[in-house]
């Protein structure tokens, strides 16, 4: 065999033929239920969806075709989660120590947290700071089982800004924190250099911190970061690459200040109020809540976690408002999508984010965060997060309707029944389904 006929020994499979009949299919966008229809799967997209049990089926292009009667089962479109930090994986007992865990170590982890992230109906995720483009790619190619990744490489902030790790006694000028998570940028040139090295490095996005952070240990919650025209330069940057800036930020003054200069999105938000509520539904802005990191770094399972008091105490001023301001941002038709910022070990409660907005949100809106909102801020509203017809085959099997109670993400164990990816079976807890993906055992750095 010549060196031009190898192909790489982690090469998937073609995709099955997958006919999925008496399946009730959950609608996102109306709330809506189309009962006893018939989806079929072909070559990693969905290629039809039917209610009519009397089908002319073409001969599959490749591969088998495999029928799997649902028995009324749910089908509902792979959950997104649209603020996620894979390189801080778990296995470390506090975030000094997370975040600065050797970088090797984390790569090696990595495999862990995409797979967990699938088995819970995470069929794609949006990276706000630390995945590479090598996870991505090898993801795409079948080297290790994980979500399809939106990734924004590392993250740029300001000298003593939300993700410089530095303390006030730490006088070294380099790099304020693990380097491949975010890069310290000061002035026009830096931030533009930031930027482009964002985009050279495959980012699809960027992501920037204009205000006050919980871990931050030089800057207090109500602070406002990177001048007018730094961010301006960023978001020019973005721009001319075909991509958008998003931005950490908490407060009134953070937010308004990341918007007039450009930014489309907005991570965070817990001191939002009515006025810049307003204002971000005038831009058609993003705004992507994280309540569970909030509640589980309070929650006595994770208690020490974020041990320096700076942390703590700033850690109870954003903890009772991220409810409020979700209430106060869906009154005003902002966009919002689902996250969660899990950091550590912190990562296995990414479900819980449900259960929290359902306080204040109904479970269709709560769905549509998770789904075809967050597709439209990912640029994928023709591609992601609904069962149609040419759309991607990331489909979740269920025995219970969302709808109902979204609470039923949370036990997924007890509800979700398969994961398809690509259209293939990512993984499975029904003798029904059988799993098309084995994870390898090789890890790409």
């Amino acid at each position: 065999m010549t060196s031009s006929g190898l192909v790489p020994p982690w090469k998937l499979a073609p995709q099955n033929t997958y006919i999925l009949r008496n399946a009730n299919i959950v609608n996102p966008i109306d709330g809506s239920v189309l009962e006893g229809a018939t989806v079929r799967l072909s070559e990693g997209t969905i290629q039809s969806v039917t209610t009519t049990r009397a089908i002319k089926l073409e001969e599959p292009p490749q591969g088998s075709e495999i029928t799997v009667d649902l028995e009324g089962k749910y089908v509902c479109p792979g959950l997104i989660d649209a603020h996620v930090h894979i390189a801080a994986v778990p296995g470390e007992k506090d975030l000094r120590d997370t975040l600065g865990l050797a970088e090797q170590i984390s790569y090696l982890r990595q495999p862990y947290v995409c797979l967990q992230m699938i088995r819970r109906g995470f069929t794609t995720v949006r990276d706000c700071g630390g995945a590479t483009l090598a996870l991505k790619e090898a993801i795409e190619e079948g080297v290790i089982v994980g979500p399809r990744l939106f990734i924004a490489g590392r993250l740029l902030t300001q000298t003593g800004g939300s993700a410089d790790s530095r303390g006030p006694h730490d006088h070294s000028e380099c790099c304020g924190g693990p380097e491949y998570l975010g890069r310290v940028c000061d002035g026009i040139p830096e931030c533009i250099k930031g930027a482009r090295e964002a985009i050279r490095t495959g980012s699809d996005f960027i992501k920037i911190m204009t205000g006050g952070s919980i871990t931050g240990l030089s800057e207090k919650i109500t602070s406002v970061q990177f001048s007018a025209e730094e961010i301006q330069a960023i978001t020019t940057v973005a721009k001319d690459s075909g991509t958008y800036v998003t931005a950490h930020a908490y407060t009134p003054a953070a937010i308004r200040h990341a918007l007039d200069n450009g930014v489309m999105g907005i991570e965070h938000g817990n001191l939002l109020d009515a006025e810049v509520a307003k204002y971000m539904a005038e831009k058609g802005a993003f705004l992507t809540p994280t309540l569970t990191t909030y509640a589980m770094a309070a929650s006595p399972d994770f208690e020490g976690f974020m041990s320096h008091p700076s942390m703590e105490a700033k850690l109870k001023e954003v903890l009772g408002a991220g409810q409020r301001s979700l209430k106060i941002a869906s009154d005003a038709g902002v966009h919002i999508c689902f996250g969660t910022d899990l950091l550590g070990p912190m990562v296995v409660a990414q479900t819980k984010e449900f259960a929290l907005r359902a306080h204040v949100l109904s479970p269709v809106v709560i769905l549509q965060s998770a789904t075809v909102t967050a597709a439209r801020l990912l640029g994928q509203a023709d591609f992601l997060g609904q069962i149609k017809s040419g759309f991607a085959a990331d489909l979740l099997i269920l025995n219970k309707n969302p709808l109902e109670n979204i609470g039923i993400f949370d036990e997924p164990e007890k509800h979700l029944l398969g994961v398809f990816k690509d259209g293939r079976v990512q993984t499975s807890r029904w003798s029904k389904l059988r799993e098309d993906i084995v994870a390898p055992v090789s890890i790409i750095q």
